[in-house]
């Protein structure tokens, strides 16, 4: 369960000034199951190694912060599992998710059977917005949802970029890798004040900050309930 293994990870080799393993026995706790989970989930030594150095670099260095990103990021992403945006949609769901930009049964119908419909569907729903060109630039494509919390938008690649003195073309690749996909998310989370609603434990507005609305409320707390547990040792 990747929603317990990357708390654990971000707790156990981070120095937070001593904050978050006090105590010998919660610390081997920690260490028991994070080598449980390390043998049964691939990838975790690599999500481990790039939050240990990034989660203090952005002040994502308490309980409650790093298990409200914790739980956000595993909810965006399929657990960790999932890095880019998937638009792999049926036309009814089109129809539910951007009404404002298909807004017609026919027109999700025509884009859900082009060839490469994720691009089709990118540059339709992304166009003239967040800084993107219309349909035909295929910005909506070029700068889609990526890395832990869905980096969206010519915008945020830009600005991400201009924080990391990188060219925006190479933005794509790298929010593909462990260490750009945790970067944004630690970007975005610092970019957007997301600390102020982690130390207060408000999951809700967090979410919404996120996401815009409440989608997946029910699950980004289960997620941030469980990761604070173990956090604090109480798992």
């Amino acid at each position: 369960m990747l929603v317990i293994a990357l708390p654990v990870m971000g707790v156990m080799y981070m120095d937070m000034n001593n904050a978050m393993y006090r105590a010998a026995e919660e610390t081997r706790k920690m260490k028991e199951l994070r080598i449980k989970i390390l043998k049964e989930m691939r990838g975790v030594a690599d999500w481990h190694e790039a939050l240990s150095i990034l989660l203090p670099d952005y002040s994502i260095n308490t309980s409650n912060r790093i298990a409200a990103f914790i739980a956000q990021c595993a909810h965006e992403s399929g657990n960790f599992m999932v890095l880019k945006e998937n638009l792999n949609y049926k036309p009814s769901t089109l129809l539910k998710i951007f009404p404002k930009y298909f807004p017609s049964e026919s027109i999700a119908n025509d884009y859900c059977s082009r060839l490469n419909k994720q691009m089709h569907i990118a540059n339709r729903a992304y166009a003239n917005r967040m800084g993107n060109g219309d349909e035909a630039s295929g910005d909506g494509w070029r700068f889609c949802g990526r890395g832990l919390i869905q980096l969206t938008g010519r915008n945020n690649y830009q600005a991400f970029a201009d924080s990391l003195e990188m060219n925006i073309n190479d933005v794509p690749e790298y929010l593909g890798t462990f260490e750009g996909a945790a970067q944004s998310a630690c970007w975005f989370w610092e970019t957007n004040n997301l600390n102020n609603f982690a130390d207060s434990g408000d999951i809700k507005n967090l979410t919404r900050a996120i996401n815009g609305g409440y989608i997946g409320l029910e699950d980004r707390i289960k997620h941030y309930n469980h990761a604070l547990s173990v956090m604090k040792g109480t798992h």
